[in-house]
């Protein structure tokens, strides 16, 4: 920046002009909170850390649009990167499934519902077991933050009508395919009765957000934590992301010793359902399970936290 721009004087007059900045553009959805200066609370049975599973399954388009990738993109049809996405559906995910199984660890199930013409057979599966069904858009083939807000509503609206009708209940939360959002997602998600969204990765802690529908809570979804920016992104192995797991877990439960906190752990079953990474995601769950039995943390699903911090007495949880 020039320094003219901030302090300069006229010659001609021997007054200082001073440069007065431009107020920065602000979502206006919450104010600015320290984590050090809350009201404190606690999770069920006095738990200080609560942790979930946050599980994508999602199922993506032949031959055009967006999807995570393995090797090089190459022109559509890439079926190598196709095809290494639907190794998820049809063996990570099952995999998976017998790990939380038999770790008896609940999920929250982050759904495509294009997988309900693609193969219901694996819903069924997370709801026969109680997990909680997300809304997690149609495909992640396509974002939903360049659509025009009646499109974007329908969206919203057809999710949440296409899980009732399978899982008897609407989805109490949303994550957007890419975690992509238009300025006006966080009304329409309110507006369309959702009571969270996992698309704000800012605080360790459920934050309400201000809509002109009424609140919607932000719970907690990490973007650090997380099989697709960790393993795919930055190219991390297998044993590095089960220690980060471990490593954050250890930490947090040091941290929230003085106030609650949320851990999420975001997994794809086209990464991590592979054999060799199901391996070490086997060894970074067993101590959370172990945690989890002897009562020490809350192990939860996105929803149950939204539902805990919404019944608080106004003012004990995250303040607007």
């Amino acid at each position: 920046m020039n320094p003219t721009l901030l302090s300069s004087t006229n010659p001609g007059r021997g007054d200082p002009s001073v440069w007065t900045p431009e107020p920065l553009a602000c979502h206006g959805r919450f104010a600015y909170q320290p984590i050090t200066g809350r009201e404190d609370y606690a999770w069920p049975n006095g738990a200080r850390l609560a942790v979930y599973l946050g599980f994508n399954i999602e199922h993506f388009a032949f031959g055009e649009g967006l999807g995570a990738e393995l090797g090089p993109a190459s022109p559509h049809p890439d079926v190598l990167n196709y095809a290494w996405r639907e190794y998820g559906n049809r063996v990570g995910a099952w995999r998976c499934l017998e790990l939380f199984d038999e770790l008896r660890l609940p999920a929250g199930v982050l759904l495509n519902t294009a997988l309900y013409e693609h193969c219901p057979e694996l819903v069924d599966a997370f709801l026969a077991r109680g997990d909680e069904l997300i809304g997690h858009g149609y495909s992640n083939a396509h974002r939903q933050g360049g659509l025009a807000e009646d499109e974007e509503s329908a969206l919203l609206a057809h999710c949440r009508d296409r899980i009732r009708q399978h899982a008897g209940q609407a989805p109490a939360g949303w994550l957007s395919p890419w975690i992509s959002e238009s300025r006006a997602t966080p009304d329409l998600l309110a507006e369309a009765g959702y009571r969270y969204t996992l698309n704000w990765c800012h605080d360790d802690q459920p934050m309400r957000m201000r809509t002109r529908a009424g609140d919607l809570w932000a719970i907690p979804y990490p973007q650090e934590l997380n099989d697709i920016p960790m393993i795919m992104g930055r190219k991390m192995d297998a044993r590095d992301f089960a220690d980060m797991i471990l490593d954050q877990f250890e930490e947090m439960r040091a941290q929230a010793a003085r106030q609650p906190l949320v851990m999420g752990i975001a997994l794809h079953p086209y990464i991590v359902g592979q054999p060799y990474r199901l391996r070490h995601l086997r060894r970074a769950l067993a101590p959370l399970a172990a945690a989890r039995d002897r009562g020490e943390i809350w192990f939860t699903t996105p929803g149950e936290i939204c539902r805990h911090v919404d019944s608080l007495p106004a003012g004990a949880a995250a303040a607007r």
